[in-house]
């Protein structure tokens, strides 16, 4: 390769690659792990870190450190990605291994980006280089690795979790980009106005690497004048797309447990938020539709019956009109749902019969309760002694209901909120 294929190839590798931290001081953020004083930190300067996960949200800085341990660890750094690799390749790292340890007594690293990718025999194919330390693995993954790797993967390395960049830790990474001679845009002349810099930060959510690229395309992407390549506010909003929420297996159930603990809660903001980005992010709208049902009888039930009529009505609404339009209706059950009083007796009541229905051990309907629909059934003695609530005040008489055995039973115990405070009085009355 000449000097002049080097600087053109130099010149292709993107601003983030380019900016990627050397040491662990030029790292942005999760403090939480590489701070003074903590493990991660003493770990990696004392080149005594094990097998290890990264797990966190995209561009907040795994690759990175990674990379930063590979510049100041004695030992070799393989990179591999698990979208393109398979067991023969896994093979021959081993096999590199081994030799590098035996002839040289070098360890040897091996990152592997997407880590969660990899199936049970992937996985399993490692193992025992693991357990008898011939390679240090370093896993970095979106997703949570306790729900998306086989646990006995997991159990062999420390996870470590990274945190979204702050605002000011991306800001900080744009302004050294354009500040660095060697790697940065600073021998580019340019000038990128406060509310334009700002507006990638914003976007970006802590992406690093959305920003970095983000700016890269502005710069690239403008005119240069005799003052250099000036980046508006304009020229920013078109560089960076509206930020993609990414919603892997993991983070859509959070945002849905989430949705139905803030209905439960009471909160009518946070139900609404989350509902919002369900929605933005792909989320069916009939099951978000079920959820709100549900928990109009989990979560309000008698204390007010009203919501889940206003549940039900949604739901129809989004099948007869479909969406945008539906979100009104929806959001108007969620806020019913919310701002209900609320009481768990129905899903109570509902679980102590079924368990006990499920035991098997009941007596027989009693004789008064038994069908009479037939002629003869007088001569079984069924319907006897049945006293017909109608005839009698209130349309109410006080009779056993329940089978031979079980007449003291109680399921149904209402609370003290909403409709429900009415039942308490009506069955004190009925005593």
């Amino acid at each position: 390769m000449s000097l002049f294929d080097f600087i053109d190839e130099k010149k292709n590798v993107p601003l983030a690659e380019r900016m990627r931290p050397r040491t662990l001081d030029e790292v942005y953020g999760q403090q939480h792990l590489i701070g003074s004083g903590k493990l991660l930190r003493r770990a990696i300067q004392a080149d005594q870190l094990t097998s290890s996960i990264f797990y966190g949200p995209p561009g907040c800085g795994k690759t990175s450190l990674a990379f930063v341990i590979a510049q100041m660890t004695k030992a070799a750094f393989v990179r591999m990605n698990a979208v393109t690799s398979g067991v023969s390749d896994v093979r021959d790292v081993l096999k590199d291994a081994k030799e590098r340890r035996t002839l040289y007594g070098k360890s040897t690293y091996l990152l592997l980006d997407e880590c969660h990718r990899w199936n049970k025999a992937q996985s399993d194919s490692i193992l025992p280089a693991i357990e008898e330390g011939l390679i240090k693995f370093i896993g970095s993954t979106t997703e949570n690795p306790m729900i998306s790797m086989t646990p006995a993967f997991v159990s062999r390395c420390r996870v470590f979790q990274f945190l979204p960049l702050e605002n000011a830790d991306v800001e900080s990474a744009l302004r050294a980009a354009l500040a660095d001679k060697e790697r940065g845009l600073a021998l580019m002349n340019v000038h990128v106005d406060d509310d334009a810099l700002q507006h990638l930060v914003t976007v970006a959510n802590g992406d690093v690497r959305m920003a970095l690229n983000a700016l890269e395309l502005a710069v690239l992407s403008t005119p240069t004048s005799t003052a250099g390549i000036h980046i508006t506010l304009p020229i920013a909003e078109d560089s960076i797309q509206k930020p993609v929420l990414r919603c892997d297996e993991t983070l859509f159930y959070d945002m849905l447990s989430a949705f139905c603990k803030s209905m439960r809660g009471s909160d009518s903001d946070a139900a609404l938020l989350w509902f919002s980005r369900l929605l933005y992010a792909g989320a069916d709208p009939r099951m978000l539709a079920r959820r709100i049902i549900a928990h109009a009888s989990e979560d309000v039930g008698m204390a007010n019956p009203i919501a889940m009529l206003q549940a039900v009505a949604a739901s129809q609404a989004l099948e007869m009109v479909g969406m945008p339009e539906a979100r009104l209706s929806l959001s108007q059950a969620i806020i019913a749902v919310c701002e209900s009083p609320k009481s768990n007796s129905v899903v109570v009541a509902m679980a102590a019969a079924q368990a006990d229905a499920e035991t098997g051990r009941f007596g027989a309907v009693p004789m008064h309760l038994r069908d009479t629909h037939y002629k003869g059934h007088e001569r079984l003695g069924y319907g006897q002694g049945y006293l017909y609530p109608h005839d009698f005040p209130g349309h109410y008489v006080k009779q056993n209901y329940m089978p031979e055995g079980w007449e003291d039973t109680v399921y149904y115990r209402p609370g003290d909120l909403g409709f429900e405070k009415d039942i308490v009085k009506k069955k004190e009355h009925h005593e």
